[in-house]
Parts: structure tokens; C-alpha cells; sequence
């Protein structure tokens, strides 16, 4: 196995799982914390914008040859998620508590974006050259991949773990939270 190689498999059954648990940690602890009656639906729906901040970059690296389109892309969402994700615990911290287990759930989900990009960039050295000498002839479309990361399988047993850790509970936390405000509005 190559070395490239190698590190494909670390982002795909090390870093993207260890992302998608530490999302789960963290919805947890929102829900212990009755996000909804505390920061409510607004914090709510900037989860799920940080989590689509990195959710669409994980998909074009899936199911798209990187060049410099998808590391702009890449690039681009990394620096958005930063900025939201500093807007969120600034917006949160005085409204609710925010304890020990949530602040390392948050100490993941900064540094593995951070870490995935930096693989996805050691993975691609050539074409983060062409990125930083603005050679970017030729390499500013979504190109399919003629063979998936992982084999065929994997994507959807990725959307499948993801769907479980991530996307049902913070559907269900952006639920829960907004039904608290109508019922809030509501006996107002």
C-alpha cells in the first residue's frame, strides 16, 4: 500500500467516523443541557449550517477529483466553519452550560476539519501547487471519480453512519427546539 493510500484510509475510517461520533457527543450534550429551552432554535440551526460547512466538502472529496475547484471549495468552508463555530460558542456560553464533555466534542469538531484538510492537501501536493502558483487551467470543474474512495460501498455506508449520528439528531434537535419556541410564542 502506498502511502497516499494509507492516508485515504485514515481520512476515511479514522478521521470522517471519529468527526461523525464527535458530532454525536456533542448533540448529547446539547440535549442535556435542553438546548431547546436555553440558546434555542437559533444556535439549533447553526449546527446544522457548521455541520453542512463540512458535510459538503466531505462529499466532493468523496465523489469528486480534487483539484482546485473542490480545494477552494474545501478552503473555503474550513474558514466559514471557523468563524460560525466561534459565533456559536460566543452566542451559547452566557445562555446555557456548556460542560467539560462538550468543550472536547468542540476540540474535535475544530481540529478534524483542520487535520482532514491538511491530509487532503499532502494526499493532492500537486494540485495545491497549481493552487498557490494560480495554475488553475483545466481545474476549475467537478470532475466525477472513475473508482470511489473505498470501494462502492463506502459512500453509503458513510451517508448511512452519518445519517445516524448526525443528520437524525440534529433534525430532531432543530424540531425539538423549534416546537419549544412555537409552545413559548404560543403562552406568551
Amino acid at each position: 500500500m502506498t502511502t497516499d493510500a494509507l492516508l485515504v484510509q485514515v481520512l476515511l475510517y479514522v478521521f470522517l467516523p471519529l468527526w461523525g461520533i464527535a458530532g454525536f457527543i456533542d448533540w448529547c450534550c446539547h440535549r442535556a443541557t435542553r438546548i431547546e429551552a436555553t440558546s434555542g432554535l437559533k444556535e439549533s440551526l447553526v449546527h446544522s449550517l457548521m455541520g453542512l460547512q463540512v458535510g459538503i466538502p466531505i462529499l466532493l472529496c468523496l465523489l469528486f477529483e480534487v483539484n482546485v475547484l473542490v480545494l477552494l471549495i474545501c478552503l473555503a468552508a474550513w474558514v466559514l466553519h471557523e468563524l460560525v463555530a466561534h459565533w456559536d460558542v460566543h452566542y451559547a456560553a452566557p445562555r446555557r452550560h456548556i460542560s467539560i464533555w462538550e468543550m472536547h466534542a468542540h476540540n474535535y469538531l475544530a481540529s478534524l476539519p483542520l487535520y482532514m484538510l491538511a491530509l487532503i492537501a499532502v494526499i493532492n501536493g500537486p494540485t495545491v501547487a497549481d493552487l498557490l502558483t494560480l495554475d488553475w487551467a483545466g481545474q476549475l470543474s467537478l470532475v466525477p471519480l472513475e473508482t470511489p474512495h473505498g470501494g462502492a460501498g463506502y459512500l453509503p455506508g458513510y451517508l448511512a453512519f452519518m445519517a445516524v449520528l448526525a443528520v437524525f439528531p440534529y433534525a430532531e434537535e432543530n424540531l425539538r427546539c423549534l416546537v419549544f419556541a412555537l409552545k413559548r410564542r404560543r403562552s406568551a
